[in-house]
């Protein structure tokens, strides 16, 4: 019964680390990087079941995404290259705002798995009290 807390709290955890990810991809969307400088690169978690246990997910790492950068034509920019252009992060904020619904999702369905848990061990505490 209290391996269920184990799995749940660690899919808060994991929950948690992927909302800071994608609220940092969407603070990084907006920013420029100037010429021989490399812009933001989304990043993107990897889950992991936990071996050896009851179950549960941990995060094993952090990939950074390969998508091509945008560029746009901006000669006025003070950043933009040669030819005008300025480079900008892969960041897609729609993907990004999905993702975030998701975990935010995942993160309330852990908690109400926690909650519904505690209350069927206190109806199991009160089954003799009658």
């Amino acid at each position: 019964m209290f391996s269920i807390f184990n799995i749940s709290s660690s899919a808060l955890a994991a929950q948690s680390q992927r909302l800071n990810v994608a609220a940092s991809n969407m603070a990084n969307s907006g920013s420029v990087a100037g010429p021989g400088r490399e812009p933001y690169r989304a990043r993107h978690l990897i889950f992991e079941s936990q071996a050896g246990g009851m179950g549960g997910v941990q995060t094993v790492g952090i990939v950074h995404s390969n998508k091509p950068f945008a560029s746009e034509y901006r000669p006025d920019h003070p950043l933009a290259d040669a030819e005008g252009n300025i480079r900008k992060p892969n960041v897609e904020p729609v993907h990004e705002m999905v993702d975030m619904m998701a975990a935010s999702r995942s993160y309330q369905a852990s908690v109400e798995v926690m909650n519904t848990t505690k209350q069927l061990m206190l109806k199991t505490l009160t089954l003799g009290e009658n």
